[in-house]
């Protein structure tokens, strides 16, 4: 088994702790992608049209800035990635790290938390950001305990 990283985007912490304990169960190592401009609560509204989160997922073509940093990607023979579902899908930021490192030829296998809904076009969404890579729909981990993370990341 080669080595793994889980990446992921937290706004509010929730995916944070989903991602803490996938990495212990996984034995990776942990990349967080953060916005060069981090969220507010007023950012996350997503029942005002005017709200940062808001105006960047009616965009798609929309790329938050991210703190750059130091990762050879090519250590890594798997990335599991995770983030908080927006309006179905993942938020933008996560194709901005898909654009910022080469994921060619990667197994990037994804995991979200939701406070409800689905995957929805994911996949379809973040493979134009990163072609080259075999970009798997995983799993929405909402109140999961760690048996059940351990249970998942045997099974992927």
């Amino acid at each position: 088994m080669g080595k793994k990283l889980v990446a992921y985007f937290s706004a509010s912490g929730v995916t944070k702790k989903v991602t803490e304990t996938i990495a212990e169960s996984a034995k990776a190592d942990i990349f967080e992608i953060e916005p060069k401009v981090p969220y507010t609560k007023a950012d996350l509204n997503w029942m005002d049209k005017k709200s940062r989160s808001s105006v960047e997922m009616n965009d798609k073509k929309f790329r938050p800035e991210i703190v750059k940093k130091d990762i050879d990607i090519n250590n890594y023979d798997e990335i599991i990635l995770g983030f908080p579902i927006w309006w179905y899908v993942a938020p933008t930021i996560i194709n901005t790290f898909l654009e910022a490192y080469d994921f060619s030829g990667k197994k990037i296998i994804l995991f979200a938390t939701s406070g409800g809904s689905g995957f929805g076009n994911t996949v379809l969404e973040l493979q134009v950001s990163a072609p080259d890579a075999d970009i798997t729909e995983g799993k929405i981990l909402n109140n999961v305990t760690k048996k059940q993370i351990a249970e998942w990341i045997e099974n992927i």
